[in-house]
């Protein structure tokens, strides 16, 4: 069992090379986090398969930038890779277990045990791949009122109906399949994350396998695919991550174990379609990115460099600029920003 940390950084941390961290806490694997609306709390996934996988959750202190534990709770599922909030529970998406879990927050912000699971059937093309579901990502949709799960290995992404008011003091059911229950991508995809414009009218989908960025119009839980763009053109199989500028003018993409790099693509602001404006490389294996809320900044967690990469981001056309400000750390996987 590998034994990592989630670390607390400050803005001076970011401007400087090997600057300390505010805080760390030490926990198994935490590939993936996510913190509260309110940025008083702090989520962690411990990947694991082997019956110690887990959520932990952490009380954070924004004035001082540390963070303290909460207590943990079992996944009840394989290898929780994704965890979101809408501030009243927990989801994860659990990649081996094919399954999703929700967690009701109490009142302190610490976790009460699972009050559902849902697991998901299925296979691919890929019989490596997509020998059964593997959900890899759990988002809610911009108005909260759905959940969409992103199943790798079935090239589907399940559509919830969320219950908005569900809560650790009523036990009301968080989640009901919608309808349709599920959309289709082309075979052999592998859908990884989702994202939403912020206006909430576009969503845009990376596929790990085929290297695609998929666009949809969105609009009352219902996602109708427009367009498929390559992000990875050498086919890698290791598309990562993706988000959309502040502005809603530009998606990056990430890509990885072939011609490691953020692949950039314009918004054309009347269809939602892209165009590729550009493909900056980074260092090995960037799994996760972030870019920072006034747009000015792009940071990538390499994490085969051991490596926070810095990039400066070039409002008007989208490119990045690497700063060589790195902010060196072992294994980074996951960024978050609180504010």
């Amino acid at each position: 069992m590998r034994a990592a940390k989630v670390f607390t950084l400050s803005g001076l941390a970011r401007k400087r090379q090997n600057a300390p961290p505010l805080s760390h806490a030490e926990i198994s694997n935490p590939s993936y986090l996510t913190i509260s609306g309110n940025n008083k709390f702090v989520y962690a996934v411990s990947e694991h398969g082997n019956g110690q996988e887990a959520i932990t959750a952490f009380g954070l202190n924004t004035n001082q930038g540390t963070l303290q534990f909460l207590n943990v709770q079992p996944a009840m599922g394989a290898d929780p890779c994704y965890i979101t909030t809408n501030g009243k529970n927990i989801v994860t998406a659990n990649y081996s277990g094919g399954s999703v879990s929700v967690f009701p927050i109490a009142t302190d912000g610490s976790l009460l045990p699972a009050s559902d699971v849902v697991h998901f059937v299925g296979s691919g093309p890929d019989k490596d791949r997509q020998e059964k579901s593997h959900v890899h990502c759990v988002t809610f949709s911009p108005d909260g009122k759905f959940l969409f799960a992103n199943d790798l290995g079935t090239d589907k992404i399940y559509k919830f109906n969320v219950n908005t008011q569900a809560d650790a003091k009523n036990k009301e059911k968080l989640l009901e399949i919608g309808i349709p229950p599920a959309f289709s991508v082309t075979p052999e995809s592998g859908p990884r994350h989702l994202t939403f414009t912020p206006d909430g009218n576009y969503a845009y989908l990376i596929n790990e396998l085929s290297g695609q960025v998929t666009a949809f119009q969105y609009k009352e839980g219902n996602l109708t695919e427009m367009q498929s763009i390559a992000a990875d053109t050498v086919n890698a199989r290791g598309s990562a991550d993706i988000h959309v500028s502040p502005d809603g003018k530009f998606v990056y993409a990430s890509t990885r174990l072939e011609a490691d790099g953020v692949a950039i693509f314009k918004i054309d602001g009347q269809t939602g379609k892209l165009t590729k404006a550009g493909f900056q490389l980074t260092g090995k294996h960037p799994r996760n990115f972030i870019i920072t809320p006034n747009g000015k900044l792009l940071l990538v967690a390499c994490r085969d460099k051991n490596a926070i990469e810095v990039y400066q981001r070039e409002i008007e056309t989208g490119l990045l600029t690497y700063l060589d400000k790195d902010i060196l750390l072992n294994k980074p996987v996951c960024i978050k920003f609180a504010h």
